[in-house]
This record gives structure tokens, sequence and C-alpha cells, in this order.
């Protein structure tokens, strides 16, 4: 659909702004609430985060909207650098731009940057949420990243397919429709 750089940037970011408060959430409230509140003794996910001064990041508390911010900046430019680049090259491997189906053809750009993507800011969450008040270990490391790639990568696909990348077509759509007809 984007058909310049500035066009792909702002689809980028359209998908980056949607994904990271989604990816922020299910992190916060489905993977880790019940432990959140089970250790802070309370009966919300948000009074867990705040009684405990935050959420948990490099070392230190931190509030959730500095979360979601860093979390933005390591995915938009990890979009922007090998997400989208990497992810329509696959594409293009496998079928014929012209020739295939558009949705088969979107539907493997999404695929492939699921694959791409997931595994990366999974590393990158497991360096930032790693418990280092424990010590550094390389082992609990990439332990800790292969299970947040088991978290996220059934909630990245689906999601993806079936809500953010649809969600972000539309609104593209709305921002370029003069582009988008023509």
């Amino acid at each position: 659909m984007p058909t310049n750089k500035f066009q792909k940037m702002i689809f980028a970011l359209i998908t980056v702004i949607i994904t990271v408060h989604a990816y922020v959430f299910y992190s916060l409230y489905v993977v880790n609430g019940s432990i959140l509140m089970e250790i802070n003794g309370t009966n919300g996910v948000v009074a867990a985060i705040n009684k405990q001064g935050g959420v948990y990041m490099c070392g230190s508390y931190v509030p959730i909207w500095a979360v979601v911010l860093v979390e933005f900046i390591f995915a938009y430019l990890l979009e922007i650098i090998m997400g989208s680049p990497l992810s329509f090259k696959l594409a293009c491997k496998v079928f014929k731009l012209g020739e295939t189906n558009p949705v088969i053809f979107e539907t493997s750009i999404i695929c492939a940057t699921v694959g791409l993507m997931c595994p990366a800011m999974s590393l990158i969450a497991a360096f930032l949420y790693y418990p280092y008040y424990a010590g550094f270990n390389i082992v609990t490391l990439l332990a800790n990243w292969l299970k947040l790639v088991c978290f996220n990568f059934p909630f990245a696909f689906f999601t993806q397919l079936f809500f953010i990348q649809p969600a972000v077509r539309s609104i593209f759509k709305l921002i370029f429709r003069k582009n988008v007809k023509a």
C-alpha cells in the first residue's frame, strides 16, 4: 500500500503505535497480571503496578508511559530498519508481486514481519526486563528470551493478521485516500 518512503514511515508509525499499546497491555495484564496482583496484594493490575512504584525495567521501576515510550522507540526503529524491508523481500522470494492475489501477498508480508519482529523485540525485552538485581547470567537471558518468544509469537501472529494490520490499512487509506485511489 505505501508507495514512497514517507508513506512507509507513516504506515510503520501507525503499526507501531497500535502494536506497542497492545503488547504492553498483553504483557502487563494477560501474562503478568495475576502475578503482579498476588505479589502486591491488590485486586487490580494498575493498583499493583502503582503499589510497586511502576514497571520493572532496566533495574528500576518506571511508569507505564515510560515503558510504552521505550518500547515504541525500539519497535519503530526495528520496523523501519529491519521489519518492513526484509519482510517485503521475503514475500517477494516466495510470491510474484504482480501475479499473486494481493490478499495472499499482504498476508505473506504480515507473516514474515511477525517472524522477524517477534524474536527481535523479544530479545530487546529480555534485556529491558531482565532481573538485574539477581546478577547477570547469559543462560537466564536466553531462557527469558525463549519464554518471551513463546508467549508473544501466538499473540503477535493472530493480532497482526486479524486485527492490527487490517486496522492500520483502514487508517492508512483514510489518511492517504487521494493517493490510494490513484
